[in-house]
């Protein structure tokens, strides 16, 4: 399931260092940001292979992540924290803010055959 890890932070007069260390299995392989806009959904999805790191490093975000034995929703709002998504977690991720940038590091090239968007069968969160 997924879950946070706190990112180590050097705050300094001349600003803020925050370091992104061993938290994927496996080398970084790929990078990409999203850009969030108000009242739309990213994601739904899981993967085959994919290990995913997310971080909000500006504005918020809300990440609903399914691995079809709990569901659970995290909420994005400090780049000091990142959401380890395994592969079989199924995620969407909401409530983006106009501002809110969402970085993520892979571990694997992009390839669109590590895609299964069938979500797991749900049951209604509150």
């Amino acid at each position: 399931m997924a879950k946070f890890i706190p990112l180590s932070t050097f705050e300094s007069d001349a600003g803020d260092l925050t370091v992104f260390e061993k938290i994927l299995p496996g080398e970084i392989k790929r990078i990409f940001y999203i850009r969030g806009k108000q009242g739309h959904e990213r994601g739904g999805h899981r993967h085959i292979n994919s290990w995913q790191a997310l971080i909000c490093i500006s504005g918020s975000c809300r990440v609903f992540v399914d691995n079809n034995d709990s569901q659970e929703y995290f909420h994005l709002n400090s780049s000091e924290k990142c959401l380890l998504l395994a592969p079989e977690d199924w995620h969407v991720m909401d409530e983006f803010h106009d501002s809110s940038i969402l970085l993520v590091l892979a571990n694997t090239e992009y390839d669109k055959d590590d895609y299964v968007f069938e979500p797991y069968e749900q049951v209604a969160l509150a």
